[in-house]
């Protein structure tokens, strides 16, 4: 039997679903489209990494770019459909700037019937500047669109 996609709205995801690792995070949603999302994970004290530096440890960045590629294979797969992360490959390229919010945004370029493709970055500001490129694969749990 084929599992077809359940109706999805980031924003009411992340809006209502505040009590899973995402909501202790603070990540929030910022943005969406057809085949990828962007959230923001705020600046927190209890986020950093190295007290003496201030900055947001990579922990937490990899947790904002592994949700925010998910949202954009539900996007794309034109709603939600269990899946795990096959694999994620994030190539941090520098620390976030002390004190400010980190964006990720998520985009699926590529489906299959189980296996979808992602890309996409981390930044603080500049996306021309990433903290973080992410790629990765996520495979569906059951029968794919």
């Amino acid at each position: 039997m084929e599992m077809l996609p359940i109706p999805f709205d980031p924003k009411v995801f992340l809006t209502d679903c505040q009590d899973g690792h995402g909501g202790r995070l603070g990540i929030r949603y910022v943005a969406h489209g057809a085949d990828w999302c962007e959230l923001a994970l705020p600046f927190s004290l209890e986020l950093i990494g190295h007290p003496a530096r201030g900055v947001i440890a990579s922990g937490p960045i990899i947790a904002l770019l592994d949700m925010a590629t998910s949202v954009g294979v539900w996007m794309k797969r034109g709603g939600f459909l269990p899946h795990a992360t096959l694999d994620l490959r994030v190539d941090y390229l520098r620390p976030a700037t002390p004190g400010r919010d980190v964006i990720g945004r998520g985009e699926c370029y590529r489906l299959t019937r189980s296996i979808a493709f992602v890309r996409g970055i981390a930044h603080d500001g500049d996306a021309d500047d990433p903290v973080a490129h992410v790629a990765g694969t996520f495979m569906t749990t059951g029968a794919g669109v």
